[in-house]
């Protein structure tokens, strides 16, 4: 029979808590991690140097199409081969980082490609060199377009931070595994486990949500 313990949120509250502590920490740092590394990547990809567009396309094209959980599992068992041991948390969060930040880097892309040619040419002939003319004038209107995309994607990051879980991240997941183990509920831990994910989620879903309408009155 299918039975619901609210207690197991009283009795184990701490170890939800140290979870969900360490989900958001992860989220966090991967969030601005995959933000900065995925618009480098975007320009990477429409810069005017062959080369560049060479190694922008194979990190996107490469980390787009493999499981999230082999990218977790390089840093975490890989690089430990290469004399480069990293623990559980760092090897999820740098995971997230980079498996993310392809997602960002097309969205970026796509916004920068929307960008009207003329406000380049316009910029480029006002002394601007490629770089500013970028980081000044192009990437705030790209990223203002695609804003409900990237905000797509920094949620799916939360939700798929429960990776961590794989690599004793010390993070919601695995700590709702431990306690499910120590109670046969799983039901109720993992009940109580969504319900935590949502609170993260949820706000965050209409943050994108209002600065993406506010955005737009700015336009």
């Amino acid at each position: 029979m299918l039975t619901f313990d609210i207690n197991v949120l009283f009795d184990h509250g701490d170890r939800f808590r140290e979870g969900l502590l360490h989900t958001v920490q992860a989220s966090v740092i991967a969030l601005i991690g995959s933000f900065i590394l995925g618009a480098i990547i975007a320009i990477f990809r429409i810069a005017p140097f062959k080369w560049l567009n060479w190694v922008g396309t194979v990190y996107v094209e490469v980390i787009r199409n493999i499981p999230l959980l082999i990218v977790v599992l390089f840093f975490y068992l890989g690089l430990p081969t290469l004399g480069i041991p990293l623990d559980g948390f760092i090897s999820g969060t740098l995971g997230l980082t980079v498996y993310t930040a392809s997602f960002i880097a097309e969205a970026i892309r796509a916004g920068i490609q929307s960008v009207p040619k003329g406000q380049f040419e316009a910029a480029r002939s006002s002394g601007l060199n490629y770089n500013q003319t970028m980081i000044s004038i192009i990437l705030p209107q790209a990223i203002k377009i695609v804003l409900p995309a990237i905000g797509n994607q920094f949620i799916n990051l939360v939700k798929n931070s429960s990776v961590l879980a794989i690599v004793a991240g010390l993070d919601l997941m695995y700590y709702s595994d431990l306690i499910n183990s120590d109670t046969f509920l799983p039901i109720t831990v993992y009940a109580i486990t969504a319900l935590l994910y949502l609170v993260l989620t949820v706000p965050l879903s209409f943050f994108v949500l209002y600065m993406e309408r506010r955005l737009s009155k700015t336009s």
